[in-house]
């Protein structure tokens, strides 16, 4: 086998590059976590600038967000050092979406009824861009008749509300009011972004991870896929608009904010979940790695070893791919190999009733399962290849959506 070497370096993708995001952090002691998604946020290429209440104040100094954003933060409407103080609706202007975690209820109360009596008040009324917010208080606070008929409220108005979660809170108690995990946040903020783009009223379908086959009830064969390509295709059809349905095998992965995700386990569940999900959708992009063969016959009790080898009649399974139809539905093929990848990947396009196949070969270095890059040629019905370059497999998941964009209707 020819050493292939090591896959030169890929710039990675930003999902957020060039959007400018307002952060507003109120008087919670979550506030810690605010730290955590403004560093997030820059990382995904955002530009952040941070909005703090009075209170907020008390928990935790804008000296850390401006180390995090590289940008002034913002305390007052009469800060000298922020732009507020020459135009109260700078920010506001500026930004592609507001995010306010935490908010405390006092916050939801203040954005229920319009108040804008300070730096963040302001930039929330005078703003077109999307509002998220993350509430983040005590589990009775958060259950009161009062706190739920502002969350309703603002919904009503298409507010973005993440979480909150449910665990330990700081005052000890155990119930929902935990502010939402500052990564599923961010996810949030790029599918408010992206509300309007070019997949915006389409209804797409992703298929992601290696499907478990049973042998016995502990063991099972599967695959060494990690589900990434497939979650990167959920996010990045998301990002641009898209109503997402994300059907998972096994995987390590989050889910992702904001995709509609169904957990299944076998080729069989795989197949009944894909069927269904895609008779109204407009676009299918089959990328799990679904098992090819499954045991004969599944014991029904743990197989105990014994002095003699043990021997596994493995049966070829359906490829049910062609069986899935849709009065709209244009369907995109993948194509995991090991050598050859390209001329293997030209026959699957016609016998899966797809309008291109995506090839990649597993063995080539930055290119396997569990890589965060991807290497793919895209092989079209006509037969005709494009390869692309090595690239994050955010930036494949774009490049994959472009080139199926085309042939929706």
């Amino acid at each position: 086998m020819t050493n292939l070497g090591t896959p030169p370096a890929t710039e990675r993708f930003l999902p957020l590059k060039g959007k400018n995001v307002v952060l507003g952090v109120t008087g919670s002691i979550a506030a810690y976590k605010a730290a955590d998604l403004a560093s997030k946020l820059v990382q995904a290429g955002a530009q952040v600038d941070v909005v703090l209440t009075g209170s907020a104040q008390e928990f935790i100094g804008k000296a850390t967000f401006a180390a995090l954003t590289h940008r002034p933060v913002t305390t007052s409407l009469w800060d000298a050092n922020s732009p507020m103080a020459i135009d109260h609706v700078a920010l506001a202007l500026s930004a592609d979406c507001v995010v306010i975690a935490p908010a405390t209820a006092n916050t939801l109360a203040k954005l229920a009824l319009g108040l804008s009596d300070d730096a963040l008040g302001a930039t929330v009324l005078a703003t077109d861009a999307p509002l998220v917010v993350a509430p983040a208080m005590d589990a009775n606070m958060y259950s009161a008749p009062a706190v739920q008929a502002n969350l309703a409220l603002l919904r009503e108005r298409g507010v973005v509300i993440a979480g909150p979660g449910e665990g330990r809170l700081a005052s000890g108690l155990i119930g929902k009011g935990r502010m939402e995990e500052p990564l599923r946040i961010v996810g949030l903020v790029r599918q408010a972004i992206g509300r309007g783009g070019d997949y915006a009223g389409r209804r797409v379908v992703i298929s992601a991870g290696g499907t478990q086959e049973p042998i016995d009830p502990v063991r099972f064969i599967s695959n060494r896929s990690s589900g990434k390509m497939g979650y990167a295709l959920a996010e990045a059809a998301r990002d641009r608009g898209a109503e997402v349905t994300l059907v998972s095998a096994p995987s390590a992965l989050d889910e992702p904010a904001g995709v509609e995700v169904s957990q299944v386990r076998t080729v069989a569940g795989m197949r009944n979940a894909v069927l269904a999900a895609s008779q109204q959708a407009d676009l299918l992009v089959m990328a799990a790695a679904i098992s090819d063969f499954s045991p004969a016959e599944v014991a029904a009790e743990k197989i105990k070893k014994n002095g003699a080898g043990l021997t596994l009649e493995l049966v070829k399974n359906e490829d049910w791919m062609p069986l899935v139809t849709g009065p709209k539905l244009v369907k995109v093929a993948f194509a995991a190999e090991t050598g050859n990848a390209v001329e293997k990947a030209r026959a699957k396009v016609t016998s899966k009733g797809a309008v291109f196949t995506v090839a990649n070969d597993v063995s080539e270095p930055g290119s396997g399962f569990g890589t965060d890059t991807n290497r793919v040629t895209i092989v079209d019905a006509a037969g005709a290849a494009e390869q692309l370059p090595l690239m994050d497999k955010l930036a494949v998941a774009h490049a994959i959506l472009d080139r199926a964009l085309p042939y929706l209707k």
